[in-house]
């Protein structure tokens, strides 16, 4: 029994509320403490990220020129840029835990998504 469970029709529900995410939580929790990087970075993801599932060529794409192949390879990289960016960037404090936690969970749903072919089993 395979744990993957994110179908591309889920994955598509979450991209809008979390490339929103993105722009309004760096507002919200007052990131940029520790370098104001912290801040933009977040923002400007979550604006490529709105772009990105806008062309993406899922349910909820409005224009669907992009593969979703390509949509959940740009997730992936995001995820680690994430987890990689305190540590890169100097960030600390909230602003390290913002982006471990963020990245964590980018990962996470990527690597929950199941394929197209891989359709679950009831018992």
């Amino acid at each position: 029994m395979s744990i993957r469970f994110i179908s591309k029709d889920i994955h598509a529900y979450l991209d809008y509320p979390v490339a929103l995410g993105l722009i309004a939580m760096p507002f919200i929790l007052g990131l940029g403490q520790s370098a104001p990087l912290a801040f933009l970075l977040s923002v400007v993801t979550g604006i490529a990220a709105f772009a990105l599932t806008v062309l993406t060529d899922h349910h909820l794409g409005l224009f669907r020129v992009l593969p979703y192949k390509l949509h959940l390879a740009v997730d992936g990289a995001v995820g680690a840029l994430f987890l990689a960016a305190p540590f890169l960037l100097g960030f600390s404090g909230l602003d390290a835990a913002y982006y471990w936690v963020i990245g964590a969970t980018v990962i996470a749903v990527v690597g929950l998504h199941r394929g197209d072919d891989e359709v679950p089993r009831h018992a």
